[in-house]
């Protein structure tokens, strides 16, 4: 009997293609095995029907800047491509939200003047109006001062309990009150202060570190590097590679087990230990959990989540923490973690001691919000730090979305060249007589659907763009080259058509490909083409030239209203 059950559980684990699942490393008996695995293949089969992804929650000690927003971009960005895609909007959760607890939002209360949970929020009411107005569509903000997540704070907690993965110890190291976290003497480094002095400060973060002692509950992270290191070894686990690459770095030192409570008098403002009111679980672990909560936990609608977006300053918690709290009560690690960098002003990250914060809303007043997606998905790179430039940001709205997308779409749906306000038929025969400038463009137009697909799937979205862009010049060069305006007053109109065609061909390639980045504008150009809702899938990029029979290029479509697409900004 125990031999059919081990290959039964060995052949679904197989089969669920759950790589960190290794059989005999696990203690638990056969039927817990069994019902991770089957769980396993359940979430595989549901991942092709749902999508299930997640922003950090933001820490409400200070008000949302640019950086924020850009994470929660990258995670709209992703579930709009998705819903593209085809994954309906009802088999979705996209998670965002705040974390209320801890230290410093007890400090920051009393600094002013109000009780902790009427200054979370205000804060917290602040990120959620910027998520709105930058048109985040989120299908759940969550706070962790919700009864819900209490609950489930409990629930983990209790489960982690009963699993033998949690003891009361003595706890002596450098605490950082900044980051609430206890570093070791790996995580901790000394510099010069401007006056002379000599500290000691987090290297990870450079905020001031204080020796510390007290009695916690543990957790045995010691117990789960093995694991840990066998998730990693897909190399897709996290992106870009080099966070990847640190995770792996991170790995390779001894793990030393995680204090995670607090001792109430110190830390009040928090969620109590089951049993033990004198303890306050910590901060990050509440904050993780959240995660869960947003799903149902413990009676899960979706798990795991096929992406968490997540600032690198955060990578350690969600990389080497969060994975292993969830091998120790049973549950998958997330399928992949998408890690970005800073937004920084002259080099500096952005923070309110330092009284460079970029406001959010300031620029959705100025440039739309739109205009701030666009900026800030087509300047922001993952992989490395951005430097915030508002006079770059102006000229590129102004250069991309004013003058070459929206010129183009207006010259050729203007009724001096186009008098049926029609997008014509393209006739079969022009494509044989194109000029070299026209060739390019169908070349190009036929590899922007896959080099789009992949570099949006990566959250490279700038590098999406960068070949949206470039397809709409050439197709500017194209009109150039040919001149359809010295061809309006022929009597046949078949190659000045077979133009247009072409060139708006192009304007509704673009448009369908900037839905994820620009909802509302590209809602606009393909409002003003005429192309019907059911027609603006992913897949409907290729019904253009990808299609050999060019069966789609051969009707006509009725031009909507036509409206101003972008009106430039001025410095």
């Amino acid at each position: 009997m125990m031999m059919t059950l081990t290959r039964l559980v060995t052949l679904v684990a197989e089969t669920s293609r759950c790589s960190f699942v290794k059989i005999i490393r696990y203690k638990d008996n056969w039927k817990s095995r069994l019902a991770w695995c089957t769980r396993s293949i359940y979430n595989e089969s549901k991942a092709k029907k749902s999508f299930f992804i997640t922003t950090p929650i933001f820490y409400v000690n200070a008000q949302p800047h640019i950086g924020h927003l850009y994470s929660a971009l990258l995670a709209d960005a992703a579930c709009r491509f998705q819903h593209l895609q085809g994954i309906p909007a009802h088999s979705t959760i996209f998670s965002t939200g705040t974390d209320e607890h801890g230290l410093k939002i007890q400090q920051a209360a009393a600094l002013s003047g109000c009780n902790p949970l009427k200054f979370c929020t205000s804060v917290s009411d602040k990120f959620k109006t910027v998520f709105d107005l930058g048109d985040i569509k989120y299908t759940h903000y969550i706070r962790t001062v919700e009864e819900r997540h209490k609950y489930a704070v409990a629930h983990f907690f209790n489960t982690l309990m009963e699993r033998g993965h949690i003891y009361r110890g003595n706890y002596s190291g450098w605490y950082c009150v900044a980051d609430e976290a206890f570093l070791t003497e790996a995580q901790v480094q000394e510099v010069t202060l401007s006056s002379g002095e000599k500290k000691l400060v987090s290297a990870e973060s450079g905020h001031l570190v204080e020796w510390n002692s007290e009695e916690n509950y543990m957790f045995r992270l010691s117990k789960f590097q093995s694991d840990l290191n066998h998730w990693l070894k897909d190399d897709k686990r996290v992106q870009p590679k080099r966070f990847h690459e640190q995770l792996k770095r991170w790995l390779n030192e001894d793990l030393k087990d995680l204090s995670i409570s607090r001792p109430g008098a110190r830390v009040s403002w928090g969620i109590p230990v089951p049993g033990d009111n004198l303890q306050t679980i910590y901060v990050w672990v509440d904050a993780l959990i959240n995660y869960l909560t947003v799903s149902g936990y413990p009676e899960l609608r979706l798990w795991p989540p096929d992406i968490q977006v997540l600032g690198k300053d955060i990578l350690r918690f969600h990389g080497v923490y969060w994975p292993a709290l969830l091998l120790g009560i049973g549950l998958e690690p997330p399928r992949s973690l998408i890690c970005h960098s800073h937004w920084t002003v002259e080099g500096e990250k952005m923070s309110k001691s330092l009284g460079n914060v970029v406001c959010p809303q300031d620029l959705i007043k100025r440039f739309s919000a739109d205009g701030l997606r666009y900026m800030l998905l087509r300047l922001g790179t993952p992989h490395s730090d951005n430097n915030w430039s508002e006079s770059n940001a102006v000229n590129l709205l102004n250069i991309e979305l004013a003058d070459t997308l929206g010129n183009l779409l207006n010259r050729c749906t203007a009724p001096s060249l186009n008098p049926n306000q029609q997008v014509p038929p393209l006739n079969f025969q022009y494509l044989k007589e194109m000029p070299l400038a026209g060739q390019k463009l169908v070349e190009q137009l036929v590899d922007l659907p896959s080099a789009v697909e992949k570099h949006y799937y990566n959250f490279n979205f700038y590098h999406g763009l960068e070949i949206v862009m470039a397809v709409v010049r050439q197709a500017n060069v194209f009109i150039q080259e040919e001149k359809p305006w010295e061809l309006k007053d022929l009597p046949d109109r078949t190659k000045l058509d077979s133009i247009l065609r072409v060139a708006l061909e192009t304007v509704r390639i673009a448009g369908v490909a900037l839905q994820p980045i620009v909802p509302t504008l590209a809602s606009q150009v393909l409002d003003t083409l005429g192309v019907p809702l059911n027609k603006r899938s992913w897949n409907s990029v290729q019904e253009g030239f990808n299609d050999s029979q060019h069966s789609h290029l051969m009707s006509s479509l009725n031009l909507g209203p036509r409206k101003k697409l972008f009106t430039k900004i001025q410095q």
